[in-house]
């Protein structure tokens, strides 16, 4: 029997921008966790005669981790700046749950596509409600971080920047707090990356819509031309 065909049409979601924040945010994550976390648990090395390079080991791990941080808060800043200027998918509005619109599309994904509950065409080029509601708490927890990295970081550090926030180690309560808030927020990351990369790949097998490569090319296909902008030239659709 004939499979029926289904018109897809190929939308421009991911801008390059958004996708070089992606890539370069996900290695600085991976570095400051494996950084970090041996700075809150060195290992114990061993090593005979005079080898300076081992003697220093622990001086690179904490330059790679202030490093990447610096590196890591540049990019959420640039990232922020696009969520005003880019284009629709990219919206700081898409993000921040402002409207019953926004609360209402969150229960129809919660319903449908999690508790699988209800049966109702839900398909969005960009992220699902839920999922722009995640992302929402993960830019929180990126400014947790921040703000805490650099507050510990200020207490051994006197360059103007570092100065701005020798306030956050009384505003949490001490340095013992600030840490412990620190190493939590690394610890959402780990959990958040194993979530996502699985959503990632079971939402592009199941879904067929190009997820995983359209944080390569930034092109994902959709079933419906009702995404498309209305400046935007129709493409031509593509068989499945």
């Amino acid at each position: 029997m004939r499979k029926k065909e289904i018109a897809l049409f190929r939308v421009y979601v991911w801008e390059r921008p958004v996708r070089i924040y992606h890539w370069l945010n996900a290695l600085c994550i991976l570095v400051l966790c494996v950084t970090g976390y041996l700075i809150g648990n060195p290992i114990v090395l061993q090593h005979g005669g005079n080898d300076a390079s081992m003697l220093y080991f622990f001086g690179w791990i904490r330059f790679i981790h202030f490093a990447a941080a610096y590196v890591f808060l540049i990019n959420f800043i640039v990232r922020i700046y696009w969520g005003f200027v880019g284009n629709q998918y990219s919206d700081w509005k898409n993000y921040f749950p402002y409207s019953k619109k926004h609360f209402q599309n969150m229960w129809d994904v919660l319903m449908v596509d999690i508790l699988m509950i209800k049966k109702k065409d839900i398909e969005t080029a960009g992220h699902n409600a839920v999922a722009n509601f995640t992302y929402f708490l993960t830019f929180l927890a990126f400014l947790l971080s921040v703000v805490t990295g650099f507050g510990m970081y200020s207490a051994m550090s006197d360059n103007w920047f570092s100065s701005l926030f020798h306030w956050v180690i009384p505003f949490f309560g001490g340095d013992l707090i600030l840490r412990m808030i620190h190493h939590v927020t690394m610890w959402f990351f780990v959990v958040f990356t194993i979530f996502h990369v699985y959503l990632v790949f079971y939402h592009d097998y199941v879904d067929g819509s190009g997820v995983l490569s359209s944080m390569a090319g930034g092109w994902k296909f959709v079933t419906k031309d009702k995404f498309l902008r209305k400046n935007q030239k129709k493409p031509e659709p593509a068989k499945k």
